[in-house]
C-alpha cells in the first residue's frame, strides 16, 4: 500500500514539474519576432518615412499580444536587443513604434535593456 501511495506521488511530482516548466519555457521564438516585424523593416530603419503603415502597427500589435508570458517578453527583449543593431535599427524610430501603434509595451526600447527584468 505505502509502496502505490509513493509512486502516485512520484508521479503527480514529475507531473507538477513537467507542467512547471512548461509554463516558463517561452512560446515565441526571435525569429517569430523578426518575422512579425518584417512589415515595420522600411520604417524601422528610416526609409519609409516618418510614420508606420498600418501592416506594421498591426504586426507589432499582434507581435505584443504574443508577448503576454514573462519567458516571451524576455525571448523578445534579447531577440530585439541584439538583432536591432545588426539589421541597421535606429533606436529613434525603434522608440518611436510604440507611441504610432498604441503599444503598451512591457519591455523596454533600449540595445541595453536588462531583459532578465522585464
Amino acid at each position: 500500500m505505502a509502496a502505490n501511495a509513493s509512486i502516485a506521488l512520484i508521479t503527480l511530482l514529475a507531473l507538477a514539474t513537467a507542467a512547471a516548466a512548461a509554463a516558463a519555457a517561452p512560446r515565441l521564438s526571435c525569429s517569430d519576432a523578426v518575422s512579425a516585424l518584417i512589415p515595420c523593416g522600411s520604417f524601422l530603419i528610416g526609409s519609409a518615412g516618418n510614420f508606420p503603415t498600418k501592416e506594421c502597427c498591426q504586426s507589432a500589435q499582434e507581435l505584443n499580444k504574443a508577448a503576454a508570458r514573462k519567458a516571451d517578453r524576455q525571448t523578445l527583449c534579447k531577440c530585439l536587443e541584439q538583432l536591432g543593431p545588426s539589421f541597421g535599427v535606429k533606436p529613434a524610430f525603434a522608440r518611436r513604434l510604440p507611441v504610432y501603434c498604441k503599444l503598451q509595451l512591457t519591455i523596454p526600447i533600449s540595445t541595453n535593456a536588462n531583459c532578465s527584468q522585464v
